[in-house]
C-alpha cells in the first residue's frame, strides 16, 4: 500500500438530516458506535443548529454526550452560528465545522445570510470557541456550483478561502452541493486552493447527483487532496438546495482507494457490514454499489454446465 487518504462519514448529519423517518436517539449512537469501529478518521456525527430548521437533529447534544468515543476519530459537527458553538463545546465536541455559502442566493435560502455575512458570523464564531480544545473547520456549499445561481467563479471561492484562513481557522472543506462539478473543475480548483494555501487542511465534499462523485474525488486527489468526505450508503443531501441528491458513498470511496493501493485505515469488510443495516434504520435502499455487488475480488462458482 502507498500514500493515506482521511474520510469523514457524514452519514449520521447530513444523512439523517432529511429522512422522512425519525430516527431515534439510541438508534442514531447505535450506529454511530458501529461506524466507529471501522476507523474512520472522522464522524460527522450532528449539528447543532435550530430543531424548528432541522428537526430530525434535534438530539444533537444527547448524541454527542451518548456516543462512545474511540481514540483516533474525531467526532465533528456541524455549526451554524455561536449558540452552536457554545452548545458543541459544552458536550465535547472535537470538531466544529462552520457552514456557509459560496453562492449568496443558496446561503439567504439555507442560512439567511450572504456570503460576507457568514464570513462575518464566523469571526465571532471563532471568538467563542477561542480557549476550547477544539479544530475548527470551515465548510463552503456550493463551492463548484449552485441551484439558483449557476456557475460560482472560483475566484470568488478562493477570496472566501483565504478569509477563512485570515480567521484562523485550520481547515476548509470544498461541497459541491448538487453535484454539478466534474473532474477538471474540482482538479483545478483542489489545485488552487493547496498552492495559495498549503498550511489549509483541504477536504472535498463531492455529491454523486449526476454520477460524477467518485471521478470527483479521484480527481481531488491526482492534485493532492487526502482528505474526503463521504456517507454510508450514499445518503444525504441539502434540504435547501433543489436537486441535492446524496453524497458519495462512504463504501464505494474506500472501495475504490484500496483497489487503487491507497491506505485508508477503514476495515472494509466492517464497514459494508454496517451499511448492510441502514435499509431497515431509514425504512429504504440506499444508492451504494459495493453493499450490492460486492468487492472487486468476488468470485462466483463456474456456471454448473461447465464445472
Amino acid at each position: 500500500m502507498t500514500d493515506r487518504v482521511f474520510i469523514n462519514d457524514v452519514a449520521a448529519r447530513d444523512g439523517f438530516q432529511i429522512e422522512a423517518r425519525w430516527i431515534e436517539t439510541a438508534d442514531k449512537i447505535a450506529f454511530i458506535d458501529r461506524l466507529s469501529a471501522t476507523g474512520l478518521a472522522k464522524i460527522e456525527a450532528t449539528s447543532f443548529t435550530s430543531p424548528k430548521a432541522i428537526p430530525n437533529l434535534a438530539d444533537a447534544a444527547e448524541v454527542m454526550q451518548g456516543i462512545t468515543r474511540t481514540p483516533n476519530i474525531d467526532y465533528v459537527a456541524l455549526i451554524p452560528n455561536i449558540k452552536g458553538v457554545e452548545r458543541a463545546i459544552a458536550v465535547s465536541t472535537d470538531e466544529l465545522n462552520f457552514v456557509m455559502s459560496a453562492s449568496d442566493s443558496h446561503g439567504r435560502a439555507n442560512l439567511r445570510m450572504t456570503a460576507d455575512e457568514s464570513l462575518a458570523r464566523f469571526a465571532d464564531m471563532v471568538a467563542a470557541a477561542n480557549g476550547a480544545s477544539v479544530t475548527l473547520n470551515a465548510s463552503i456549499s456550493t463551492a463548484f456550483g449552485c441551484p439558483f445561481e449557476g456557475p460560482v467563479a472560483a475566484e470568488r471561492v478562493l477570496e472566501i478561502v483565504a478569509c477563512i484562513a485570515d480567521l484562523g481557522i485550520s481547515g476548509v472543506t470544498l461541497c459541491d452541493t448538487t453535484g454539478v462539478a466534474n473532474p477538471l473543475q474540482v482538479a483545478a480548483l483542489c489545485e488552487a486552493v493547496r498552492e495559495r494555501h498549503p498550511a489549509l487542511n483541504l477536504t472535498l465534499h463531492p455529491h454523486n447527483t449526476r454520477g460524477m462523485g467518485l471521478a470527483n474525488a479521484l480527481a481531488a486527489w491526482q492534485v493532492g487532496v487526502r482528505h474526503f468526505d463521504a456517507a454510508l450508503g450514499g445518503l444525504g443531501g441539502c434540504p435547501y438546495a433543489p436537486g441535492a441528491s446524496g453524497n458519495i458513498c462512504t463504501e464505494d470511496l474506500v472501495h475504490m482507494f484500496e483497489c487503487m493501493g491507497v491506505t485508508t485505515g477503514v476495515d472494509l469488510d466492517g464497514l459494508i457490514a454496517v451499511s448492510e443495516t441502514l435499509p431497515e434504520l431509514i425504512g429504504h435502499d440506499v444508492p451504494g454499489q459495493v453493499v450490492k455487488a460486492g468487492k472487486a475480488d468476488r468470485r462466483y462458482p463456474l456456471p454448473a454446465s461447465l464445472a
